[in-house]
């Protein structure tokens, strides 16, 4: 029997994944950009990502928006219209065989052909890749729940220097503050803004449930597609949201707290720092969203089927 999670390009199979670079498919161990690319030297990239649940994109479409956005705001130019960028990263995954799949779409700087410092002299790159999926939660955490530390001696990039809606790899914050977290026991992290509130964490939003509403914050955080399905299923399910500032003492007095990313969906989070959070169990509101957001996963409203033809390897 064949791998179901093993693609093939030329006869070969690339169980890792399959990348898309210069006008063309490739194993994803030979995906390479230069080191003289900005999006290396600089960090001056955009990208997004979306996942692939039993063989169905989720919310791609909001992806590719938001993705659009990012670029209009950072001047980077794609030269491919939504459908075209779209049915590269189907291909991608179709190619790879991946049924559930971390799928990425990016855009750097690129290269000067003079080395220039001007970054309008560089020609932009556009990659995609599709890989195999990865959750910010392990399966046993996604049962018992995170552990998560909250770091007030790191503080998040503010707005005003790095607008946290184009999405990047600005994460020396994040990774910093990160490995504070794992110096105190903890399996990932959160920190705030400059003034103190809540903000985010490696990848991912947070939310507090208290009294049965959500809270969660508003500014200076990425706008994640999946904290964005939350609010979509609190409002079909009746559940009040609140976004905006949200402080250390909501976040230790809550009932529940869980958190979002494309990475792993919604994610329970039973222990903060040194203290349990509410019953120390993954809570009913959190268990709730969460079964909503796995059946989501199904409906073709969300989600996009790949058709994963034998003949597209050939």
């Amino acid at each position: 029997m064949t791998n179901p999670d093993v693609g093939r390009i030329d006869g070969l199979t690339y169980p890792h994944g399959v990348a898309y670079m210069a006008g063309r498919f490739l194993p994803m161990s030979e995906a390479r950009i230069s080191v003289l690319d900005w999006g290396l030297l600089h960090s001056d990239v955009t990208y997004d990502t979306v996942h692939v649940w039993n063989g169905r994109f989720f919310r791609l479409d909001l992806h590719i928006q938001r993705f659009r956005r990012s670029l209009a705001r950072l001047r980077l130019t794609v030269a491919l219209d939504d459908e075209a960028l779209g049915n590269i990263l189907v291909e991608c995954v179709r190619r790879s065989g991946l049924r559930n799949a971390y799928v990425e779409m990016l855009c750097t700087r690129g290269v000067s052909p003079t080395f220039s410092r001007d970054p309008r002299e560089a020609i932009n790159q556009f990659v995609a890749f599709a890989v195999p999926y990865g959750s910010v939660a392990n399966a046993r955490q996604l049962e018992e729940g995170l552990h998560v530390h909250l770091i007030d001696t790191v503080r998040r990039i503010p707005p005003e220097s790095i607008d946290p809606q184009i999405k990047n790899y600005h994460w020396l914050d994040l990774v910093t503050a990160q490995f504070q977290g794992f110096d105190a026991g903890a399996e990932t992290v959160v920190i705030a803004d400059m003034d103190g509130h809540v903000a985010e964490g490696p990848g991912f939003n947070i939310f507090v449930v208290k009294a049965g509403a959500l809270y969660t914050p508003e500014r200076g955080v990425l706008h994640g597609i999946t904290r964005q399905t939350v609010f979509d299923i609190a409002r079909q399910e009746g559940i009040a949201v609140h976004a905006g500032a949200v402080s250390e003492a909501m976040l230790r007095g809550a009932d529940e707290i869980f958190i979002t990313s494309t990475a792993g969906g919604i994610m329970p989070v039973t222990r903060l720092n040194n203290g349990i959070v509410g019953p120390g169990v993954p809570g009913e509101i959190t268990q709730r969203l969460l079964g909503i957001y796995w059946k989501w996963h199904d409906a073709p409203a969300y989600t996009l089927a790949v058709n994963y033809d034998k003949d597209a390897f050939a």
